[in-house]
């Protein structure tokens, strides 16, 4: 979780830089030089991040997921639009099987295994799934909820995946930009391409406390047993200010969570490397948290026999899904290193 707290210092920077990229751009042609550093944009987005941290917990972000909830699929059509809109333009399907070229088979090989590290970080939802199924009202029973919920975005989710993906591929080739709306594949409609990146950063400021709230809950919940009579750890503090309600502050939470967050945004700012640490991220996360485990309750819940067909295969399973995590880790690590270098 704090890992995809750093991700997601790093992806909304990019989007804010994007924006004002693409106004500079749009003024200065396609040609232009338009650099600029996204130091400032971390530095932003940590800000923001320390005041939205002070929302008590999960049970009250209801609000703040529908708001991220409707700028994902704002910014995923809108991508997706762009792409197809390219293909169409270009009269013609670009790319190939082999995909992006490098100077030898090794590079080759570090390219592909860091592509499986950025694929594994695709659903990264699993992490949090019982803190969000902890929120649900039953009847009906929370679980079968949350299992009809998951399947339903989890095919809304590929489907956006497979068509921005394969379509990005298809309009440029083994040009194909990282991230398709800041990489400038796309110049115009400019306003469009910062409408986008605009609904991603709020996407993000979301998704950051969607992700960093269990932290916060488990961190908070064992220092208040730890030291149950401490005031600076469970006494609260109103203030009143006007046109407001009354504020409840507590200094412990206040100290660890301005702590946590500008601690992330430290660390994006020394890796400000996109795809590199969402490979390295979604390896580390992927085959503990989305397969080991799952796997090792299911063998529990279901009471499933050593040596029997579904035992055999489901252990199989995991022990593929291990490969593919170690190869993604050693792809990103080494990506992440020699972008670091260079």
């Amino acid at each position: 979780m704090y890992g995809t707290g750093i991700a997601y210092v790093i992806t909304t920077s990019t989007s804010m830089r994007a924006i004002q990229r693409s106004n500079c751009y749009h003024r200065e042609g396609h040609k232009a030089s338009c650099e600029y550093g996204d130091a400032i944009y971390m530095l932003l987005f940590g800000a923001v991040q320390i005041l939205m941290s002070q929302i008590p917990d999960f049970h009250n972000m209801e609000w703040l997921s529908v708001i991220a909830a409707i700028m994902s699929f704002t910014y995923s059509f809108i991508g997706f639009g762009l792409g197809v809109a390219q293909v169409i333009e270009n009269g013609t399907i670009k790319g190939s099987i082999a995909g992006v070229s490098a100077a030898t088979t090794a590079n080759k090989l570090w390219l592909a295994f860091e592509a499986l590290g950025d694929i594994a970080f695709a659903y990264p939802y699993s992490i949090i799934l019982l803190e969000i199924q902890d929120t649900l009202k039953s009847p009906p029973p929370e679980n079968k909820t949350m299992k009809k919920a998951s399947m339903i975005s989890i095919f809304i989710t590929t489907f956006f995946y497979l068509c921005c993906g394969c379509f990005g591929y298809a309009a440029f080739g083994n040009n194909t930009p990282g991230n398709l709306l800041t990489g400038f594949g796309f110049f115009e409609p400019y306003w469009l391409v910062d409408l986008a990146n605009a609904c991603v950063v709020l996407h993000l400021v979301g998704g950051y406390q969607i992700y960093s709230q269990p932290v916060f809950a488990f961190v908070e919940g064992w220092f208040s047993r730890k030291f149950p009579s401490s005031g600076f750890v469970n006494n609260f503090h109103s203030f009143k200010l006007p046109l407001i309600p009354p504020l409840h502050i507590n200094l412990f939470r206040l100290c660890f969570r301005t702590v946590y967050v500008a601690s992330t945004t430290a660390v994006a700012m020394a890796f400000p490397y996109f795809n590199q640490v969402l490979g390295v991220l979604g390896a580390l996360n992927f085959w503990p948290l989305a397969i080991y485990f799952p796997v090792e309750m299911y063998f529990v819940q279901m009471k499933i026999g050593a040596w029997t067909r579904k035992w055999i295969v489901l252990r199989t399973f995991s022990f593929a899904c291990l490969l593919i995590t170690i190869a993604g880790l050693l792809g990103s690590i080494e990506g992440l290193i020699s972008a670091k270098l260079g």
